[in-house]
């Protein structure tokens, strides 16, 4: 467990480039036992979750960011598949709506927060907006910034400000209890084209692809480089990241499951105690209740 979550950390000490990251890596698992391994670990999170709920002092955020078909979506469905619906969230951020166009870019995802003692999950995140928008930062003008009437109005210094505003809303979170995970799945090229087939020739799975996809896959290069340097500007010990390998699915679950119980194994939780008066009555309330 403990190699999995140090093998793929990153909390900012170095530099790190996304190309010394095999994306199949399995870290000696094998794909016949992906299940019962699984298996256990989700039983853990349950475990670990209802600690948190109890508990009520701390909130764990999981972000997930990733190319299209890395495997988001079936990640979260498979390594929280045991916890109680009532102390988990599930957030799936879309383009911005008129509304949240405005408000500052950090807006739509404080409201997403999940309450003390519950873990909030989301499926894109105000990363985006340094990823996405550098790739096409013509939609920043959607956000009718001051002094920013066309893309060439962005500031060289534009990112390192959102970095560094996505660094002091996260150390804010942490100060006030809210733990972070933040997952990248790491897939290959390569690995994505195979999936995209497997949409094309599967009808029930159509629905996932556009034509749309086909466009960014041909920024590739430039989204590898915007995930680069947002990990690199991000990764903090209170805050950081995990370069998930995603090309095998039932790998990338494992790790996310491992980085998770990890997580929440470290954290000071105790279940609630009892006053002394009314943990004293308990034996007199069993009796009473075993006497009907």
């Amino acid at each position: 467990m403990q190699n999995i979550t140090n093998n793929f950390k990153i909390t900012g000490n170095q530099k790190v480039s996304l190309k010394d990251f095999d994306t199949s890596f399995s870290a000696g698992y094998r794909k016949d036992d992906a299940d019962d391994v699984l298996a256990d670990l989700v039983k853990q999170t349950s475990e670990l979750q209802n600690k948190l709920y109890a508990d009520n002092k701390f909130n764990l955020l999981i972000i997930f960011q990733a190319m299209d078909a890395a495997g988001k979506d079936s990640a979260i469905k498979h390594t929280m598949s045991g916890v109680n619906p009532q102390g988990c969230q599930v957030y799936s951020f879309k383009q911005p709506s008129s509304e949240d166009y405005e408000h500052d870019f950090l807006w739509r995802h404080y409201k997403a927060l999940p309450e003390r003692g519950r873990i909030g999950i989301h499926n894109r995140s105000h990363y985006e907006n340094v990823l996405v928008t550098r790739v096409h930062p013509q939609y920043i003008m959607n956000e009718n910034l001051p002094g920013i009437s066309s893309p060439d109005d962005i500031p060289k210094d534009f990112w390192e400000q959102r970095y560094e505003s996505i660094r002091s809303f996260e150390k804010h979170l942490t100060r006030n209890g809210t733990v972070i995970i933040k997952f990248f799945l790491h897939i290959s090229k390569e690995e994505q084209k195979e999936r995209f087939l497997k949409r094309i020739d599967d009808e029930s799975k159509n629905w996932k692809f556009s034509a749309g996809d086909l466009e960014e896959r041909k920024r590739w290069d430039d989204y590898m480089e915007a995930y680069e340097d947002a990990i690199n500007a991000t990764a903090t010990h209170d805050a950081p990241w995990y370069i998930i390998p995603a090309d095998k699915k039932w790998f990338s679950r494992i790790a996310i499951s491992t980085i998770i119980v990890d997580t929440l194994s470290k954290l000071k939780m105790e279940y609630p105690v009892l006053p002394e008066g009314e943990s004293n009555n308990l034996d007199d309330i069993k009796k009473r209740l075993e006497k009907e």
